[in-house]
Formats: structure tokens, C-alpha cells, sequence
């Protein structure tokens, strides 16, 4: 009687621009103990990926774990896996770099360990149909994608215990089903559970496989998981148990099951992710409605499988943020091609290190969010900015002019400011404001906060935990706050948070409005479309006319709002001069306040090298208050950056910290996502005169 085989893929990720310490606790808790184990039961045999930043990681910190696993893979105890170097979400990058991505993980493999891998791990198992192409085009054999793909697909639970071959227009790849079934059992249910499932599996599928792909940190760097999984021996007990039914039971890498056994034969695999991954992509009203469906349908597992969520795509949609980085990483791309295709004398060195910045922005985690993905993670997103600064550094000559440039980008034009001190890009169609903003010759990115907006799972906020979970509980399982009273900080943005929006609000409003959201700003001049009237290398002006009869307590009255920015060079940095010109039509006057609102991000809520100062004060970024008078100052000593706001005739700043409350692998937390800023002018608006409000915002480095 054939063997049964249980095909095992084990993957460890950690993100670029993540913390050294966070690349250390994984390393000392999952991936060192886990191969330590697995070298002392040589029958265990598996799949095994690492993205491109961990190998880089252990390269510089822990060069002895290539000898662990040389030693391994000499033995055939481990397959390698390819992949895209830096972990990007495959569909979300051009097709030139998926190439480009896949042939250095290929490379690294061959150069360290003397092989070529055969098969490919998918970044988060996001997968459409149109990768067959790439895929074979790159000389991968197979991949693996979640099981409930082939389920939407309409194949039937017992179809899945073997691979498939997958086409696409002539091209073809092998693609192995991982069962949800087994990525629930392990590492959390007894061991007895999983041989159970196994030989369950084995009789109803003799020579067949079960397969699992899932992450290497779920083996002690989840909560509760390292205590579970070593200290209280769960996994010694799972591979004795394994070895001990060598009889009826193989762990077979998936490279040599699918030497050994041919394909169940062709499959058309639905476009997805795994059964989580497209829950948190629907939109947040939508997810609760799902949610209610499966309870609904939880008895009926043959309806429940085509109840599938969103596809990935849907965050590009979701967060504005994640869209404005990717648009930014797509244009540094097709620049960096247009380059490489006739590179000039002598670059090609330059080009080639903008390559690697360009690849490793294009890392997966900060354009999406669930459990894992860090859209709400600023240090994420931060590094991912950096890395397309640095390659645009490379990019431009050594001390390029001033440029100005509008760009179609998602239906919608954007002005794009440029020199070797500064980047900038401006939205006209959301207010004339400033959405990214990059200190180019300091390497650093300025605004990139996050919008605070309604989330599926902050009606789960209440009924959190903040204690530790009591032993190891599956991370789609846990509930559990890392500080009590977070659902106090719930309050919804109206805008995005950029630099330079105009709010127009009635005179009877205070700073705490303000913190509150409840300004009552006009939406018109907030965030609506501006005219470009003008554009100049580091120039632009911008016009637009708004109703304003809520504000003025009558019909028929409007303001005409005139917008300009300069961008100019100043002694060890740049600074941006912006006036706002107001007039009033339909009413003799009008009284309010404008506020010029600006919004920056040093990343650090309450840490003595980063703080506001004014007059002989200093306070720190996560503070909330009424600055008197028209100057302030920031100070960000671990970036060497300083930056100086002048607001001319201005009343006051009115600051408040922007926190969000979202979720992660280790429950809900809050974030600090930056400062919003609020210089505020008393204004009387009339028929026959212009009102003009002015502020200059300095950036210098330390």
C-alpha cells in the first residue's frame, strides 16, 4: 500500500524598514528553535521559503544559520523555495520587475546553497490567473495557493488532496492546494487531532498528499505560540508522532511529491487570496455583512465555500495612502526601465543600486492591512518611501533643476515638484493639497500619515481583553486590546490627511472641535476640485469657487479661493511658501475663521529627540494644545531635521496627535500617525476686498 504524504512549506517574512530587535525575536524564537528541532528528526522533510529581507537580515546578524541549513538541504531534509526577493504582492508590481524579482531570490538561492529552485512561494498566496505566464516565462514548476480558491473554483473538498496543473493562453504552472483545515490544526490542536485528520485523510485518499503552506513565526513568535510549541513540546510530539507512522505516513517536500505523482489533472484557480486575506479587503461595511452570512450559512460548508470576500486589489482601494505609494513606486519604475533601456556612459552602476531601492519598495506590507499588513504602520510605509527617495536620487543627475510636471494617475491629475532637496505631489482634485511630501536630500519622508476611518473590527473594540491570552490562541481567534479604553479614540476623519487643505469654519469654534473633528469646515474649499491656473518649475497656482451658504446663514453666497505654491531652495534644506486668497460673492460680508491645516509625521509620539517647540517650551508630538502667536517649530533629532512654520497674522496653532486604533497579530492597538497643525486666522470676508492668509513652512537638516 502506497504512502500517504503530508507536504509541508514553512515561510518566514519580516518586512523591509522593520525594527532589527522585531528581525531578532523572530530569529531566537521561530526560525533558530524550529531547524534546531527539525535537524534532531531527519525523517521530517518540507518546503521551506524566507523572504528576501530576513536572508539579508541573517547574512549581516547570524551567518551560522547558512550553515544550519546547508547542512539541511544537503541532506535533502529541505527544499528550497524561490519567491520575489522582497516579498511583493506580485500582482501589484509592473511585469519587468516581477521578473526582475523572482531572478534574484533565484540567483541568491543558486550563489548560497548550490540550487535552483523549482518551485515559488507566493507573497500572502495572492494569485490571478495571468502569473501562469510570468511564472513559466521564470522557470517555476509550481506554486502553492490557499484551498478555497479551487473551492470557489468549484472543485469538491475531496479533489484537493493532490496538485493540479494550471494554464494560462498556452503557458503552465503546477499549483498545490494548502488546506485551511490543516492551518487551523497546527500548531493549535492537539497533536492526536492532526494524525487524526491525517490517517482520516490516508483512507479516504491512499497515495495521496495533504498539503499546508504557513508561516515559520506561527512556530513561537505568535502570541503564546513559543511556550506551546517548545517549552511544552507540541512540536516534538507532532514530528515523533510523524515519524513513528512512517508506515502509512511520508512528509515529502513538495518538489519530489510532484516528481514522484502526476497531476489530478488541469484546474482553472480563481483569482484570491487565502479565506482571511479576502475578508479584510471588502470595504468596511461590507465585511460585517459576510461575516453574518457564514454564520447564516455554517452548517451548509457545500454554500459556505463561495462566500469568498474581495480580491486583493481592493486595498489599493480602501487606503488612498497604499494607492499613492504604489502610483509613486510604478512611476519610479517606469523611469528606472526608460533609463536602463540607453544608459548613458558610466551609470550603470547608479542604476543598478536604484534597482535594488526600487525592488525593495516594492515590499508587500505596507500596502495593505489585516491581521498583518502594515498600511497603519508608519515605520513601514515610511521605509518603503525611503527606499523610492533613494532610488530617485540615483535617478536624477548630480544636481538636477527644478521641475514641475502634471501626471495622469488614476483618472485624476497630479502636479509633481521636484529638485535635488525636495519632492512633492500635489492633488488639485482634493483640495489643492499636498499628499506626499519628500526631504530628498535628507532621505526622508514628511506627511505619509493615515486617514482615521471606520474599520470592520472596531465594533470588537469593547468587548477586548487587554490580559495576555492564556496559552497559544490562533491569531484569527484573538480578542485582546494592548491597552484598555481604545474605543475612546475612535473618531473618523473627513479628508486625507495632507498637508496645505484650507478649512473654512464659523467663528464659534475651539480647539477642541478641532481635535474632535467637528470643525464643520467648508467641503467645497476642504476637498474639492482646484483649477490649475499656472505651472512652473517649482511654481503652481491654483483656483476654485465654492457655496459657502451654511457658513454665511443665507443662499446664494460663494468664495473664490486662489491657491499658490512656491518651492524654494534655502540654506541647508527648502522651504514652501503657499498664500490663500479669498474673496466673497452674493453677500456684503462674512465672518468665520480659516484655518491653513498641515499635517506632519516624525514618527515618534513621546520621545525626547522629537518634539514642537515655541517660545522657551518644548512639548512632545503627541501632545495636544493652543500655540499663541504666528511661528512653531519641530524638532527631529534621530531624522537631523528641524522644521519651522510661519503663518503671517495668524491667531494661534491648534495641534492635536492623529491616532488610529487598528488591529495586529498581537491585538488592538493604537498608532500615532502624526501631528495635524492648525494655524488659525479671524477672518471677515467682504464684497470689496480680498483676503489673504500666508504661510511658509522651512525644512532644514541638523
Amino acid at each position: 500500500m502506497s504512502r500517504f504524504h503530508l507536504v509541508l512549506v514553512i515561510h518566514g517574512h519580516q518586512p523591509v524598514g522593520n525594527f532589527d530587535d522585531v528581525f531578532e525575536r523572530c530569529y531566537r524564537k521561530a526560525y533558530l528553535p524550529f531547524f534546531d528541532l527539525l535537524e534532531r528528526h531527519p525523517a521530517i522533510r518540507l518546503g521551506f521559503h524566507l523572504s528576501g529581507p530576513v536572508w539579508e537580515w541573517l547574512s549581516d546578524r547570524h551567518p551560522e544559520y547558512f550553515t544550519l541549513l546547508k547542512a539541511l538541504v544537503a541532506r535533502g531534509q529541505v527544499e528550497l523555495l524561490g519567491g520575489a526577493f522582497y516579498e511583493p504582492i506580485l500582482i501589484a508590481i509592473p511585469p519587468a520587475d516581477r521578473i526582475d524579482q523572482i531572478a534574484r531570490m533565484t540567483g541568491f538561492l543558486f550563489e548560497q546553497f548550490g540550487v535552483r529552485p523549482e518551485g515559488l512561494w507566493l507573497a500572502e498566496r495572492v494569485w490571478e490567473p495571468h502569473l501562469v505566464d510570468p511564472l513559466e516565462a521564470c522557470g517555476v514548476g509550481y506554486t502553492l495557493v490557499d484551498d478555497n480558491l479551487f473551492l470557489m473554483a468549484g472543485l469538491e473538498p475531496g479533489q484537493l488532496f493532490g496538485y493540479y496543473r494550471v494554464e494560462e493562453l498556452g503557458a503552465g504552472v503546477d499549483v498545490f492546494p494548502g488546506l485551511q483545515s490543516l492551518r487551523y490544526l497546527i500548531p493549535y490542536r492537539p497533536v492526536d487531532a492532526v494524525m487524526e485528520f491525517l490517517r482520516r485523510s490516508a483512507g479516504e485518499h491512499p497515495g495521496g498528499m495533504a498539503a499546508m503552506g504557513d508561516d515559520l513565526e506561527k512556530f513561537g513568535v505568535w502570541p503564546g505560540t513559543y511556550d506551546h510549541v517548545y517549552t511544552n513540546g507540541w512540536l516534538e510530539r507532532l514530528f515523533a508522532a510523524l515519524e513513528a507512522n512512517g508506515d502509512w505516513l511520508a512528509t515529502t517536500p513538495p518538489g519530489d511529491y510532484r516528481r514522484e505523482h502526476p497531476a489530478l489533472g488541469r484546474a482553472a484557480v480563481s483569482a484570491g487570496a487565502y479565506r482571511e486575506m479576502m475578508e479584510w479587503a471588502l470595504p468596511a461595511l461590507a465585511r460585517p455583512l459576510l461575516e453574518s452570512l457564514a454564520h447564516e450559512f455554517a452548517g451548509r460548508p457545500d454554500a459556505l465555500r463561495f462566500l469568498s470576500g474581495g480580491p486583493w486589489r481592493n486595498f489599493l482601494v480602501k487606503y488612498p495612502e497604499a494607492r499613492l505609494l504604489a502610483g509613486k513606486m510604478r512611476l519610479v519604475s517606469r523611469r528606472l526601465s526608460e533609463r536602463e533601456d540607453a544608459p548613458a556612459r558610466g551609470e550603470r552602476g547608479r542604476l543598478a543600486k536604484a534597482r535594488i531601492h526600487l525592488m525593495r519598495a516594492q515590499c508587500n506590507d505596507a500596502y495593505w492591512h489585516g491581521i498583518f499588513g502594515g498600511v497603519y504602520a508608519p515605520h513601514l510605509r515610511d521605509a518603503l518611501w525611503r527606499e523610492l527617495i533613494a532610488a530617485e536620487r540615483l535617478l536624477d543627475t548630480e544636481h538636477p533643476e527644478p521641475r514641475s510636471e502634471s501626471i495622469p494617475a488614476g483618472g485624476q491629475q497630479e502636479l509633481h515638484f521636484a529638485s535635488e532637496r525636495y519632492g512633492a505631489i500635489l492633488h488639485p482634485a482634493d483640495g489643492a493639497t499636498i499628499a506626499a511630501l519628500n526631504f530628498r536630500s535628507a532621505g526622508a519622508a514628511l506627511i505619509d500619515s493615515m486617514a482615521r476611518r471606520p474599520e470592520a473590527y472596531h465594533s470588537r473594540l469593547t468587548g477586548a481583553s487587554s490580559a495576555a491570552p492564556g496559552g497559544a490562541v490562533s491569531i484569527h481567534e484573538l480578542v485582546r486590546a494592548k491597552e484598555p479604553g481604545l474605543e475612546r479614540l475612535l473618531r473618523y476623519d473627513r479628508w486625507l490627511r495632507h498637508c496645505f487643505r484650507l478649512l473654512l469654519f464659523p467663528a464659534t469654534k475651539r480647539p477642541a472641535d478641532y481635535s474632535a473633528l467637528l470643525l464643520e469646515e467648508n467641503p467645497e474649499l476642504a476637498a474639492g476640485r482646484y483649477d490649475v491656473e499656472r505651472l512652473l518649475a517649482g511654481e503652481a497656482e491654483l483656483s476654485a469657487a465654492a457655496s459657502v451658504d451654511e457658513l454665511a446663514g443665507r443662499p446664494g453666497v460663494r468664495v473664490l479661493c486662489q491657491k499658490s505654491f512656491r518651492f524654494l531652495p534655502i540654506d541647508h534644506g527648502f522651504a514652501i511658501r503657499s498664500t490663500v486668497r479669498l474673496s466673497l460673492q452674493g453677500a456684503p460680508s462674512l465672518t468665520c475663521r480659516a484655518g491653513y491645516e498641515l499635517v506632519l509625521n516624525f514618527l515618534a509620539l513621546d520621545t525626547d529627540d522629537r518634539y514642537f517647540s515655541f517660545g522657551a517650551e518644548r512639548r512632545p508630538l503627541g501632545w495636544e494644545g493652543v500655540v499663541p502667536g504666528a511661528e512653531l517649530k519641530l524638532f527631529d533629532h534621530w531624522q537631523k531635521i528641524a522644521a519651522a512654520i510661519a503663518s503671517a497674522g495668524a491667531e494661534e496653532y491648534w495641534i492635536a496627535p492623529i491616532e488610529t486604533v487598528s488591529e495586529s497579530e498581537e491585538g488592538f492597538e493604537r498608532v500615532y500617525q502624526g501631528s495635524q497643525i492648525l494655524p488659525v486666522w479671524p477672518v471677515t470676508l467682504s464684497a470689496t476686498e480680498t483676503w489673504e492668509g500666508n504661510v511658509e513652512l522651512r525644512f532644514t537638516t541638523l
